[in-house]
Order: structure tokens, then C-alpha cells, then sequence
């Protein structure tokens, strides 16, 4: 919510300074996210961020000026040069294109700039600040300038110069007559009463002790009665409370008001016309969306009858095109506004295009309603429809507000559009909501906030949020909540929660608890899927947390198993409609964002995927672990020499860290097979095995996999490990080594062996051999080439030898070297380079 300082000003002195205001508003549960000053100078000390700085608008040099005349620029088709009264007798002669004057013109209200006047660069591709200097424009000197809403900060328009109202004083400081700060509010759900200028202003009252000046409602109805022109019906009550239409005739349709114009723009929404912005304008106002009905549409679909209006379900089959131009088939769970002809709107979400005011419209039917929030939002979320008056809906609004809320329109409409409103209201209005009326003991307020709140100091607070208190008793208060709040469901929880909020949170004492605190126990489950984040951390990974919710399009690259998805009744976005079947998707979708800024990317994710299982309403909630990893292998060095790049990530640097990962956790009996996963590189793939169970799989992506992720050319390398089994796996306790206290003796041995014959094969085999004298084998080459037989490959080992309580001998290791040399030879018919 965009709230603009000067309007607030309306309804509330703002007495506090900004800084403190902005402070004020957070702690009370209205979080000021950033601060946009437009045209004056960046306030101090404001515990916020102050979101895109334009110019300051310099009060000599910036001002409002009035065309006196135009005349034709003598060398040039599409400038002409206006002469500007300024004021106190000042007059200046300009040179400019703006096509929104022409030669002949004269009255218009401007804004003149000034030499020396700092403003945003309209040439420039960039947005960037400009001081004005003295220039020449096609032979004409030129030393001002009319300005445009883009130059000034306002907004990104830049087709024409700002023309301001008949009444904007000539020679007054553009700063005074524009300039504002404005506050965005992030307003949650629980304070949807605050999406509105009239609710902020409710907030600063009350936490400021002021009264809130509420704006004039009534409305001067000089047309004929509007009894027997239309009819409005509610179907079903629970999701209509409550219907009113006024009718207006003979409207104008032209252009609002400079300082409604302003009051939107700064605000956040574009102006359109009289008509539109009047209906945006108290919709931001009271909080209470409007739309307007081309009223003679209405009576041509009732061929010439007066119109009946019904608040209904949508019929099986209807279809409604929108003020978008979208033909959209309605289901039951869409409410409609509709006629005897069928919908002629989205109740509370959008309008229907045959029923469209437009610069036509004579004759205007008023709406103002309230619905049922939650059916507002499933046709919203269903039809992928957001607007500002949706979202009101979708958070309730009050049917208290719907009818000062279309007198304050049907007024403004007859004030700036020449509309003549018909007498009286049709107001359908079935069962008027009840007051609610609260006991609050004040016993209670002391158990929920620790603290005594004195029965004056009560009454105040909440008599400052508009409830009606009466006090009962000594300790306890009877209070009537007011029209527009719909959040007080709990009773008395829900007022002391207004009354801890607005006496301030940051107030309310710190104090220990008065038990012991109880023994701390631990969690392994938890600690050990952290040492799991800090050992992938440790070897240069990052991690990633994504949604859990996806579409089956996302992962059907994968080629997973077939299975049903657990899917959602009321999505909240198309894209989030099912609960993922894998972790690995996910990651994939960032690193593909993530590669549009750089060119390595090494993350991973710890997350549940969500099976469904036969006969139980629940889906089995299983952890998995993630990995992907693409990119250099180091960054660039210059001591790689000139024109060397840096090897990329392959198959053995993912395989190092799943390695990591498993020495880290002392997994035990670790192994790895040969993995045929439809998704990986075939040949470029293994099993994770530990004591016998496959945990998962790693290796590089298959490139059309890659591609269908959008990761292009590059080598992908990927994993995805059942993290439950894996943590099961994980001793509870582990054998540590002392360290040595006498040396290693080292020895190589290379043999040449099948081609297929795994190397971790000839490794278990060499440990066996090995005893507990060989501390360490290390495979560090891999050959095969022209001394080496067809269908044999050579593997080289770095053995490193080993005793605890001495220094070993030559004929000690010569012996347990030619063991191993045996048993590679009897067992695996290994043939020892260098010997045979």
C-alpha cells in the first residue's frame, strides 16, 4: 500500500517526524518497507530504505509558470518556443518539442526548470541526473525548459510536458505544489483494514492521540427517484452480504482533477479518466472496490426494461468476456454480477467488456458490494486475475463501508464529471451483520502481556481505534468493536493484541522465566542433516532452498517412475499445483536461473519430496539430498601460463565430493556401481552403495536432459540421495587413529588387468592383500595405449606402508609388497607392469 504523506495529512495530523513515524507504524504491525520522495530533499534518519532518489526540485529554480503565448521556432518544423509568465512580473521565452502544445496556444498552466536546475536526463538511455546549462537549439538560444513527468521523477511518461490545473498558483515553488514523500506499507492479512488511506490514518490516530477527520460522504441526489430504473438481487447471502447501486445520469466524461491525478499516480496507479479515477480514487480512500456500469448497455440487455442485477453463481457453461478482452468459461465456484442475459462481471474481480463505461457512456450504474473473501480469491488464484480491488476482496471487506463509500464516489462524479445522481440508493443489504460486543477482563490482559494496563489507559487505546467502551465493573470492560473490523473473531484475544500493539511491543518488559530451564537433549536427526550442510560447505557448494510445490512438466525430464502426484485444491499459482516427486528439478530450475549471471554454479539442497502411498491419506514425507555442479574447476590464474583455460567440472570432481561426503560422515563399507539412470550420461553414472544399499545416484547429465533444463552445451554433473538412508546409516560411534609416530615408506604398483574390471576391485583386493601394515592406496593413473594389449587397460597405485610402533624394514615391506603382487596375479589375473 502506497500512501502518500500529503493525503494522509487529510484525515490525521502527522505530528510525528518521519523517522519516528516510520518506526511507529512498524512496531504497531504496519511494516514500512521503503520511503519515495518525490521532488524533496531524502529525509534523515529514517530506519528504512528510500527507494529510487530522483531530483529535489530547487524552490527558486523549479516553478509553476502559465503559457502567455506560442509561437513557430523560425528553423524548425516540431519545436516551438512558448513565452512563460513566471510571476512577479518575470516572463521567459523557451525552446521546446513538446508535442502537447502547439503554436496558438495560451493559458496552459506549466513547469519551468530553470539554468542550474538538476533533473533527470530525457536523452539519455540510462536514467541518470543532469544539471541544466545554457545550450543553443537550433540557433536559438535556450536556457530553460518546460518539464515532463519523466524529467522530474514523477513517473516514467516522457510524450509531453506536465499541463497543470486552471488553479496552480503561477510562481509558486513546484516543491510546494507537488512535492511529497510517500510511504510503502507492507499491510498483511491480519490488517487488511489498512489498505486504505482512511485505515493508515485509523493507525497514525490512534498511535499519535489524534482524532481522524473522516471525509464527507454525503452526496447531493438532485435526479429523479431511482426506484423502478433497476433492481438488485443476492442470490445466496453467504457470499454476497451485501449489494448497492446508485445511478447516475448525464456524465461527462473528461479528464479528473490535477490533484485526484496526483494523489493516484503517487499512489501507484495510472489515471484514465473522471469516471475511473474517481472509482480508483475512493477505492485507495475507504478501502471499498467500485466499478461502474454503462447504464444504457444494461437497459439495451434488458431490451429497454429496467434492469435487474443478481449476485450469483456462475451457471455451468456461461462464459463472460473481461475488460482485458479474455474470454473466460465460468465455473459454479466463479461469483458473477449478472443480468437477465447472463454475467456481466467477475464479482469483485473484474468487469465484463459489453457492459464498459467508455467516452460514450451518458448514463452510469454505480456498484459497491461486499463478497465472500474466499470465494473472491479462488476465482482470482482460478483465473489468474489480480487486481487492486481483488485483493481488498480477497481479504474481506466490510458491508458497513459499501454505502459511504458510493456516496462518496456518486458525489465526486456529480462534482467533476457533471453527473446528475438519481434519488436514493438500491441497497440489498439481507442480513445486516450484528454488533460485536466483547468482555475483556482485564485479568486476562495481564496474563497474555505480563504487564497491569490500568482500565484509563485501556479505554484510551481502544476509544482511539474507534471501539465503543463502557466499563464494567472494576477489572473488566464491555466494548463494541466498530463497523470496519472484520479481524475481531477472537473476542478478547483480539483486543489485547490492539492494545499490546498500539501501547507498543517495544515496551512491554524483558523477564526471565521463573522455572529452571529443563535438561537440553539433543537431536542427531537434526544435527546430523546439519553436519551434512557443513561438509558440502566445506568443499565449496552452496545451498539453495526451493518450493516444494512444481508441475509434473518440470520433472517429466527426468524420466522418473510413473506415480501420482499429490496435488492441491486450490493452488496458489498455476506454476505450484502439484508436490514435487524430486529435489534434483528444483535445483536445476535455479542453477538455470543462476547460469543467466555467471558461469559456475556448485549448489545443493536438503529436501523432502512428497510420495503418495496406497490406502493412506498422507504421502510419505521422504528427505533427499541434491547436488548440481557445473562450470571451471578453478577461476582463471596467471600461473596456468598464457592462454590456458582453467579444465571444467567433470565426473571425478563430483564423485570427490560425494567421497567427502561419505569419509566426513564415517560412512562404512562404501562402494559404487555402475548406475543406468534414463537421466545420465551413459558410461558417466554411478550408485552410491553403503553396506549393500544403493542410496542414490550421481554422475554427468544426459545432454538432452540438459538441454530440456535449458543449460545448453555445458557438462552437468548431478546427484540425488535418499538422505533417510543414508543418515541411518551413519555409526553412532567411530574409530579414530592416533597420529603416526613413525614414517610412511611408499611403493607403486601398476598392473594390467580387463578392461571392465572395476578399479575399486583391484583396490579391495590390494587392501586384503595389504594387512594392517598398508595404511593408504591411492589410484593415480588410468592407461591405455599402444604397449597395452587390446580390451586391457593399466592402473597405477601409490601404496603407502605403515606400522604404529616402529619404523619398517626393507625386507618387511618387500614382503608385504610382493604379497599383494601374488594376490593381484592368483586372483585377478593381473599382470605386473614392469616385472612380467
Amino acid at each position: 500500500m502506497r500512501v502518500p504523506l500529503n493525503w494522509l495529512r487529510e484525515y490525521v495530523d502527522v505530528s510525528l517526524p518521519l523517522g519516528e513515524l516510520v518506526e511507529r507504524l512498524t512496531l504497531a504491525g504496519l511494516e514500512v518497507g521503503s520511503v519515495q520522495v518525490f521532488g524533496l530533499p531524502a529525509p534523515e534518519r529514517v530506519p528504512c530504505k528510500i527507494e529510487h532518489p530522483g531530483p529535489v526540485w530547487d524552490r527558486d529554480k523549479i516553478l509553476i509558470g502559465q503559457i502567455l503565448e506560442v509561437k513557430p521556432h523560425p528553423d524548425a518544423d516540431r519545436l516551438s518556443c512558448p513565452l512563460v509568465d513566471l510571476g512577479q512580473g518575470r516572463t521567459k521565452s523557451l525552446v521546446t518539442g513538446a508535442p502537447n502544445i502547439k503554436v496558438g496556444d495560451k493559458g496552459q498552466k506549466v513547469v519551468v526548470a530553470l539554468t542550474g536546475s538538476v533533473l533527470f536526463d530525457g536523452h539519455a538511455k540510462e536514467k541518470v541526473l543532469k544539471e541544466l546549462k545554457p545550450t543553443k537549439i537550433r540557433g536559438l538560444p535556450s536556457d530553460s525548459m518546460v518539464c515532463s513527468q519523466y524529467e522530474l521523477g514523477i513517473s516514467e511518461e516522457h510524450e509531453g510536458i506536465i499541463l497543470l490545473d486552471d488553479d496552480a498558483p503561477v510562481g509558486m515553488p513546484f516543491a510546494d505544489y507537488m512535492g511529497d514523500i510517500v510511504l510503502e506499507i507492507d499491510v498483511l492479512p491480519n490488517m487488511a483494514r489498512c489498505l486504505s488511506m482512511i485505515g493508515v490514518a485509523r493507525e497514525v490516530a490512534a498511535l499519535t492521540g489524534q482524532r481522524i477527520k473522516l471525509p464527507p460522504h454525503s452526496v447531493q441526489a438532485l435526479g429523479a427517484a431511482i426506484a423502478g430504473q433497476v433492481e438488485v438481487a443476492i442470490e445466496d447471502p453467504n457470499l454476497s452480504a451485501r449489494y448497492s447501486a446508485l445511478l447516475l445520469r448525464d456524465a461527462r466524461h473528461g479528464a479528473a482533477p490535477g490533484w485526484m491525478k496526483q494523489r493516484l499516480l503517487y499512489a501507484g496507479m495510472r489515471p484514465i479518466s473522471n469516471i475511473v479515477d474517481v472509482t480508483n480514487y475512493v477505492m485507495l480512500e475507504w478501502g471499498q472496490p467500485l466499478h461502474a456500469f454503462d447504464y444504457d448497455k444494461l437497459v439495451a440487455r434488458a431490451q429497454g426494461k429496467a434492469p435487474v442485477i443478481t449476485v450469483r453463481p456462475a451457471r455451468p457453461g456461461e462464459v463472460l468476456t473481461t475488460l482485458d478482452n479474455n474470454r473466460r468459461e465460468l465455473t459454479p465456484d466463479n461469483l458473477v454480477i449478472a443480468d437477465t442475459a447472463g454475467p456481466i462481471a467477475l464479482a469483485g474481480v473484474m468487469g465484463g467488456l459489453d457492459t464498459e463505461v467508455s467516452a460514450t457512456t451518458r448514463h452510469i450504474l454505480l456498484e459497491s458490494a461486499s463478497f465472500h473473501a474466499v470465494s473472491i480469491r479462488r476465482t482470482m488464484k482460478a483465473l489468474n486475475l489480480p487486481s487492486e480491488a481483488s485483493v481488498r476482496f480477497s481479504r474481506g471487506v466490510h458491508p458497513e463501508t459499501v454505502k459511504p463509500a458510493a456516496e462518496r464516489a456518486a458525489e465526486l462524479m456529480r462534482q467533476f464529471a457533471g453527473a446528475t445522481v438519481c434519488q436514493g440508493m438500491v441497497d440489498c443489504y439481507p442480513h445486516p451483520m450484528p454488533p460485536q460486543v466483547i468482555h475483556l477482563p482485564l485479568a486476562e490482559v495481564k496474563r497474555l502481556l505480563g504487564i497491569d494496563v490500568p482500565q484509563a489507559d485501556a479505554t484510551r487505546i481502544l476509544e482511539g481505534l474507534e471501539f465503543t467502551v463502557v466499563p464494567n465493573g472494576a477489572d473488566a470492560l464491555q466494548v463494541t468493536a466498530p463497523p470496519h473490523r472484520l479481524d475481531i473473531q477472537e473476542g478478547a484475544t483480539d483486543l489485547i493484541e490492539d492494545l499490546a500493539r498500539i501501547y507498543g511491543y517495544d515496551r512491554l518488559p524483558a523477564t526471565l522465566l521463573s522455572d529452571a530451564l529443563p535438561d537440553q537433549k539433543g537431536n542427531p536427526d537434526v544435527e546430523l542433516e546439519e553436519r551434512v550442510r557443513d561438509l558440502l560447505v566445506d568443499v565449496g557448494l552452496q545451498e539453495a532452498i526451493t518450493n516444494s510445490l512444481t508441475v509434473p512438466e518440470r520433472e517429466a525430464p527426468l524420466n522418473l517412475p510413473a506415480g501420482d502426484y499429490v496435488k492441491l485444491l486450490n493452488p496458489i499459482s498455476s506454476e505450484r499445483v502439484v508436490m514435487r516427486h524430486s529435489v534434483l528439478a528444483s535445483v536445476l530450475e535455479v542453477t538455470e536461473s543462476n547460469l543467466r549471471h555467471c558461469n559456475e554454479v556448485r549448489l545443493f539442497e536438503i529436501g523432502r519430496v512428497y510420495l503418495p502411498r496406497p490406502h493412506e491419506k498422507l504421502p510419505e514425507e521422504e528427505r533427499r539430498l541434491a547436488l548440481v555442479m557445473t562450470g571451471q574447476r578453478h577461476p582463471e590464474f596467471w600461473g596456468d601460463g598464457p592462454g590456458a583455460k582453467p579444465a571444467t567440472l567433470d565426473f571425478f570432481d563430483l564423485k570427490g565430493t560425494i567421497e567427502a561426503l561419505a569419509t566426513g560422515l564415517h560412512l562404512p563399507d562404501v562402494t559404487y556401481q555402475i548406475s543406468k539412470v534414463p537421466y545420465l550420461h551413459p558410461g558417466k553414472a554411478a550408485d552410491l552403495v553403503v553396506q549393500g544399499e544403493v542410496i542414490g545416484t550421481f554422475g554427468e547429465m544426459h545432454p538432452r536432459v540438459a538441454e530440456a533444463y535449458k543449460l545448453g552445451q555445458r557438462v552437468v554433473l548431478v546427484a540425488e540421495l535418499n538422505l533417510e538412508k543414508l543418515l541411518r546409516l551413519v555409526p553412532v560411534r567411530h574409530a579414530a587413529q592416533p597420529v603416526p609416530s613413525f614414517p610412511a615408506a611408499l611403493r607403486d604398483v601398476a598392473v594390467i588387468v580387463e578392461a571392465d574390471l572395476s578399479a575399486e576391485k583391484v583396490e579391495k583386493e590390494i587392501r586384503a592383500a595389504g594387512g594392517t601394515l598398508l595404511a593408504d592406496v591411492r589410484l593415480f593413473d588410468l592407461y591405455q595405449g599402444e604397449s597395452i594389449p587390446a580390451g586391457k587397460k593399466s592402473l597405477a597405485y601409490a601404496l603407502s606402508y605403515q606400522a604404529p610402533d616402529r619404523t619398517l624394514t626393507d625386507k618387511e615391506l618387500d614382503k608385504a609388497h610382493k604379497k599383494i603382487e601374488d594376490r593381484l596375479k592368483h586372483v585377478l589375473k593381473a599382470q605386473i607392469r614392469g616385472k612380467e
